[in-house]
């Protein structure tokens, strides 16, 4: 894990906004020498002097506690998508559309060849998925009730609803959906 480097942040946001240290430690009310050591880490700030600085700065608070994030991180090239195949479900390809698995979503398109299902039996999430057929149509299955879907169509599947997802035409269907946890 990354070190919190506050009085870093602090800095990065004291010179974005062209202030001086004098400036800043005034529109805090903390002393100069004092903002100066919490930039250098010199010293450990109180809460309630993060509390002015970020006032000052007109930042939230938890901004000095966030990491960082590599921006080329949260980019899924086409070519370099992780791809995901469920035990006995050959025929279903989901190929992931987010950057990382710890997030509360998932997104991912799920390709399914001609007469295949998503699963043998239902599934329910502890969130809800957003679906948007891409091509082709399916059966969307809800509790015990059979929905066509054709290409353009877009479904909101509630928590704990169970569900699966079926293509029985001859041709791929696609389907790009969000699961919000």
């Amino acid at each position: 894990m990354n070190d919190l480097n506050i009085g870093e942040k602090i800095s990065q946001f004291r010179r974005k906004q062209n202030l001086s240290i004098r400036d800043l430690a005034k529109l805090a009310d903390v002393t100069p020498s004092l903002l100066s050591q919490i930039e250098r880490s010199l010293a450990n700030p109180s809460v309630n002097s993060l509390k002015s600085i970020a006032s000052a700065l007109n930042v939230p608070l938890f901004t000095f506690f966030v990491s960082e994030v590599n921006k080329k991180d949260l980019i899924v090239r086409k070519d370099s998508r992780k791809k995901v195949i469920l035990p006995g479900s050959d025929n279903v390809i989901y190929e992931m559309l987010s950057p990382g698995i710890n997030d509360n979503l998932e997104f991912a398109i799920m390709n399914l060849e001609p007469n295949t299902s998503s699963c043998n039996d239902f599934i329910h999430h502890n969130g809800y998925e957003i679906a948007y057929i891409l091509e082709g149509e399916v059966n969307l299955y809800l509790d015990d009730e059979k929905f066509i879907l054709y290409k353009g169509d877009s479904v909101k599947v509630p928590i704990g609803i169970n569900h699966r997802w079926q293509n029985i035409s001859e041709h791929n269907s696609k389907v790009i959906f969000a699961v919000v946890l």
